[in-house]
């Protein structure tokens, strides 16, 4: 077990992909942290890291939120006495044509998908630096990247705040002996992913089934990724397999960009 006696935070981790990541840390014999903005989610995928054979711990909370993702750590320390991983997955976004979107999108999205994401990793760290030991992997998306079929160019940029700070906390935290990596996915079979396809479908009168059809066909290995092939990229950085890798970011996608 690549993981045991270590503890992890998951955000997001009531459903697709931090759902995934966390059971998928749980069977490689850490403990978890599922947080979630929605409390059931979070008991349940709780209840699935207990089923591995591990502690875990639900925690409510709005990732968007500094109070909240304070009271997160806090709790985890709590329960566990340390934090090892911290994987920051939760994020959002909506299907939206450039001209089409609104301050109130900037701020939504952002909110979650960059101001979160800093937030929790500048928190988590604060505890990892003393014990001079730590795995932070953000889940950025290739949308960060250029990816043409983003749900939206603010979740875009969003992303791509994602992996500029992966690149600069890799450095400063690096004295540390603290690695920050990010995986970024591509076409997920996910609850988020299968809106967007809907909303697509009704937006040009075709049905969900041919909008995924269509958006596979664009991927060299002709699959979408399901929610566990995000996981094991991340029990990958999370592992000492990859002590010596830090500020760098991993596609998930099938082959749909370049590096």
């Amino acid at each position: 077990m690549q993981l045991a006696s270590r503890t992890a935070i998951v955000t997001g981790a009531g459903q697709g992909i931090g759902r995934a990541t966390a059971i998928a840390l749980a069977r490689e014999g850490a403990d978890v942290v599922c947080a979630d903005i929605n409390p059931g989610t979070a008991a349940e995928t709780a209840a699935a890291v207990t089923a591995q054979g591990r502690r875990s711990l639900a925690v409510a909370a709005d990732l968007g939120d500094v109070a909240d993702i304070d009271r997160m750590v806090r709790e985890a320390v709590a329960a566990f006495g340390h934090i090892d991983i911290l994987v920051n997955n939760a994020g959002v976004t909506r299907r939206a044509y450039i001209m089409d979107l609104e301050e109130k999108d900037w701020d939504r999205i952002h909110r979650v998908n960059a101001k979160g994401v800093f937030f929790c990793l500048q928190r988590v760290a604060a505890v990892m630096i003393p014990r001079r030991s730590g795995s932070i992997v953000n889940i950025a998306s290739v949308a960060g990247k250029g990816f043409h079929g983003t749900s939206n160019a603010v979740y875009a940029a969003s992303k791509g705040a994602v992996i500029s700070m992966t690149f600069t906390a890799a450095q400063q935290l690096a004295p540390h002996n603290i690695n920050v990596n990010a995986v970024c996915p591509g076409i997920v079979k996910t609850a988020i992913v299968e809106d967007l396809f809907r909303t697509v479908a009704q937006k040009e009168g075709i049905s969900v089934e041919d909008v995924e059809r269509r958006a596979v066909a664009e991927v060299p290995l002709k699959r979408a990724n399901e929610p566990e092939d995000i996981a094991d990229a991340v029990v990958f950085f999370a592992s000492r397999a990859a002590r010596n890798i830090t500020g760098q970011t991993l596609n998930v996608d099938g082959g749909l960009i370049p590096g």
